[in-house]
């Protein structure tokens, strides 16, 4: 189900207090601890941060036109972060280590599996349906080399 324009904003604005907190040295809540090293780990988007929040608070990023959405980007990592702290779907913990030796770098390896998160939930849209876990992590496999 798509994000309702209210919850869409208060999760975008969320990584503006993120980034406001993190330069005014205010401490942070586990979860924002989670958003601020995503955030660091994409000098790219902080340019966005230190703009006037409305103008990106209800932009759509158009992948049609080439654009990247950098709030779904970087909230793609968050969601791989829960399901390694979680171990779910089961297994996707060792298909990170496969990749992680595969890359050589968390960050890269982070980018294969969002890869393939993106297809699993995009072909569970299209299709009306849960995300397929096992094609999901057959995709991590996969891109382990494995």
């Amino acid at each position: 189900m798509p994000l309702q324009p209210e919850s869409r904003t208060a999760t975008r604005q969320m990584f503006f207090d993120v980034w406001r907190k993190l330069h005014n040295g205010e401490p942070l809540s586990a979860l924002e601890e989670v958003v601020a090293g995503v955030i660091r780990l994409h000098p790219e988007y902080q340019g966005l941060f230190e703009a006037d929040p409305g103008a990106s608070l209800d932009r759509d990023w158009r992948p049609e036109g080439g654009e990247t959405n950098p709030f779904l980007h970087m909230g793609m990592h968050i969601a791989i972060r829960e399901q390694l702290s979680i171990d779910r779907p089961p297994g996707v913990k060792a298909a990170h280590a496969a990749l992680l030796r595969r890359y050589g770098d968390a960050h890269a390896a982070e980018h294969a599996m969002l890869e393939c998160l993106a297809e699993s939930l995009w072909l569970a849209q299209r299709e009306n349906r849960l995300p397929d876990e096992q094609a999901y992590l057959a995709c991590l496999q996969a891109r382990a080399g494995h």
